[in-house]
């Protein structure tokens, strides 16, 4: 009887613990936003500098490179030509011969003296080979793995660092989709190669993605990294304003959707919205459809039958319909699994980085993006909208009120996993 009820004891302990991860202590945002002003205008800017986020600062240069094939080698060439230091935080890191470069070449800048920081998702990170750890661990490279599972951290193992972050001098950054594996290199030319955007960053916003991986350093290690080799005199070297913006379960878990709110209520002419997860809440499709009845083109593009979790397809077309039907273009890529996550706003309002449209960038990952406003870089990050557009294809109205009663019930039972997806 004694075993029994300690046995009954643990399996509640275990039970609660569990549902910790499932239950936020912290009010939500639970009424929409009313639209007041566009995103050119001053008072956009002051609120998301302000209420939500680091300053906009300008004088930035902002590069945008696109699949494995551009994105991979301006990572490597940036690490290789460290001098003073490299931060590096990312979700996925997995074996194979992209993980093989980016250890050799971190391992060999250490060596030399360079200060070299990687901080990895536990979770994220299970497909690495304790070889790639040892070699970087051995040639000087500091090691970190974020949340991994303890007993005594259970109520946090569903708080993952999902931000892809890279940092090099201080003076160089990196920021957008791509985790470190094979699956992202070549040019998205077939469903084992997949479609991704990363963008290379210059000018005094760099100062705040090494603030961003300071975050998550200091929370894993209690380590304070400081110096010019962290944190040098930034100069202007371009002319769009910028902002690296974040968030995290414990420190404001709705200000990244509370940002994408702000924004698709700003919205007076278009938004483009690339979203490898599109499984948004009420409260946000409800945000996409006020934009629709205020005359805004809304066209999203998502992953077709090439995606990594099905789930996530089926919870996601459960609710098309209501945006489907207020005039909203949805289109499926069909050539490879589609990795980006880019929300593009009136031609003038650009944000990339590791969030996806759904409840578990909104309120479980910790996340980072980077927000652009400049009309040349929107306009160029436009015209890649429009060829990935030609590689899709739409689904309408129509078409979705047709689907099949089986995968009508796929779609219900997925959907009951929103909040997690």
């Amino acid at each position: 009887m004694i075993y029994a009820g300690l046995i009954g004891a643990l399996v509640a302990i275990i039970i609660t613990v569990v549902a910790m991860n499932f239950i936020s202590a912290e009010k939500q945002i639970q009424k929409s936003l009313e639209h007041r002003y566009g995103v050119s205008d001053p008072q956009f800017r002051r609120e998301l500098g302000t209420l939500l986020g680091p300053a906009i600062i300008d004088g930035n240069r902002i590069q945008n490179l696109e699949n494995g094939g551009q994105i991979f080698p301006a990572m490597l060439e940036a690490v290789k030509s460290a001098k003073a230091s490299i931060s590096f935080e990312t979700y996925i890191y997995w074996s194979g011969e992209v993980g093989k470069e980016f250890a050799d070449a971190l391992s060999e800048r250490a060596r030399q003296g360079v200060k070299v920081h990687v901080l990895l998702d536990w979770v994220g990170s299970q497909k690495m080979e304790e070889s790639l750890v040892t070699q970087m661990e051995s040639a000087g490279v500091e090691i970190e793995r974020y949340h991994p599972l303890h007993w005594y951290n259970l109520g946090r193992m569903n708080n993952r660092t999902h931000r892809k972050l890279l940092v090099v001098d201080g003076r160089i950054g990196f920021t957008g989709g791509v985790g470190i594996a094979d699956q992202w290199s070549g040019n998205a030319e077939d469903p084992k190669h997949w479609r991704d955007s990363h963008y290379r960053l210059e000018g005094p916003a760099v100062a705040q993605m090494q603030a961003a991986f300071m975050d998550n350093w200091i929370k894993t290690t209690g380590k304070v990294l400081q110096g010019e080799e962290y944190f040098p005199k930034l100069e202007p070297l371009g002319e769009a304003l910028g902002q690296v913006f974040t968030s995290s379960p414990s420190g404001g878990g709705d200000s990244m959707q509370l940002m994408y709110l702000l924004s698709i209520t700003a919205a007076e002419r278009t938004i483009d919205l690339s979203a490898a997860y599109f499984v948004p809440d009420e409260l946000t499709r409800k945000a996409l459809r006020s934009a629709l009845d205020r005359g805004v083109r809304l066209r999203i593009i998502v992953p077709g039958k090439h995606i990594d979790a099905e789930v996530v397809r089926q919870a996601s077309r459960a609710n098309w319909g209501e945006l489907l039907e207020a005039g909203a273009e949805i289109h499926e890529y069909q050539p490879t699994m589609f990795h980006c996550k880019t929300l593009i706003v009136d031609s003038q309002l650009v944000s990339v980085g590791s969030t996806n449209f759904d409840n578990r960038s909104f309120r479980l990952n910790d996340e980072a993006n980077l927000n652009v406003y400049d009309k040349q870089f929107a306009e160029r990050l436009e015209d890649v909208f429009e060829a990935d557009l030609g590689r899709t294809k739409r689904i309408t109205f129509e078409m979705w009120k047709k689907r099949p009663l089986r995968q009508r019930m796929m779609e219900k039972l997925s959907s009951l996993l929103s909040s997690q997806l």
